[in-house]
Order: C-alpha cells, then structure tokens, then sequence
C-alpha cells in the first residue's frame, strides 16, 4: 500500500478519534497498525505521525488525560 494512501487512512482515523472520542482506544489501535504497515514494508514513517503516535501513547498512559 502506498504511503499517501495510509496517510489518508490514518488521517480519517484520527478524524473520527475527534468525531467519537468513545472510540478512541480501538481507534487508537487501528493507527498504530497503519503505522506497523508503513514500517513492515521499510518505508519511513513521517515525522507528524511519530509524533502522533508518542502523543497517543501519552494519552491512553496518562491517568488525567
């Protein structure tokens, strides 16, 4: 799968994190299998999810959140 096209993916899944915050774990584990895809098939991940992949790590650990 090309890098746009999980780009894409992520990005609709992070919208609909916003949309339906009561989804947001499940939600949260679908982008990290995008992430997981990108970096199975060698490519590099980009910058903006990385860091949104630490922010959501953050997030679902951090009892306040």
């Amino acid at each position: 799968m090309a890098l746009e096209q999980i780009k894409a993916q992520i990005a609709v899944l992070f919208q609909e994190m916003v949309n339906q915050p009561e989804d947001a774990h499940e939600l949260q584990e679908q982008i990290r299998e995008k992430l997981a895809e990108l970096r199975a098939q060698g490519l590099p991940l980009p910058r903006d999810l990385v860091e949104l992949e630490k922010r959501l790590d953050e997030d679902f650990t951090d009892p306040d959140a």
